[in-house]
């Protein structure tokens, strides 16, 4: 007799979304510095017919929930983990914008780690294309 195959809660997730017929989540992520252009990205996206999901707080513009510096590194600690989640959630992600931060090459990590594909709007700043990116900033791509 077989042993029953255990079924992974990432496997049930994908099984429930391909039962719901869910159209392809993106993820995008990126620097918050490119927040005009990940808008533009989520409506490029959306009309693509892909649900979009990205950060929806920037700790670089002032807002009172995040202006006690001791709250707003709590902040940031919570906001990465629900980041992850999205990227979980996501068939795929979509890094926006010319630069890749720390966080952004973390996530990227995560992604590629979990198996999702991921598109750049620039492709040059990939951590895994060769040579250094150019410095000069370049139009997005949207494919």
């Amino acid at each position: 007799m077989a042993s029953p195959q255990v079924i992974t809660p990432e496997e049930k997730l994908a099984e429930a979304k391909r039962q719901l017929s869910f159209p392809r989540i993106v993820a995008i992520c990126g620097s918050t510095r490119f927040m005009a252009e990940m808008a533009e990205a989520d409506v490029r996206e959306t009309e693509a017919g892909r649900i979009v999901v990205k950060p929806g707080c920037d700790l670089k513009s002032p807002h009172e929930l995040w202006s006690d510096p001791v709250e707003a590194e709590a902040l940031k600690v919570r906001l990465d983990a629900l980041h992850r989640s999205k990227i979980l959630l996501a068939d795929e992600v979509l890094v926006v914008g010319d630069y890749i931060g720390d966080s952004t090459r973390a996530e990227i990590a995560y992604a590629r780690a979990l198996g999702r594909p991921v598109r750049f709007t620039h492709p040059e700043v990939d951590p895994e294309s060769e040579g250094p990116p150019p410095r000069a900033p370049r139009a997005p791509r949207w494919d």
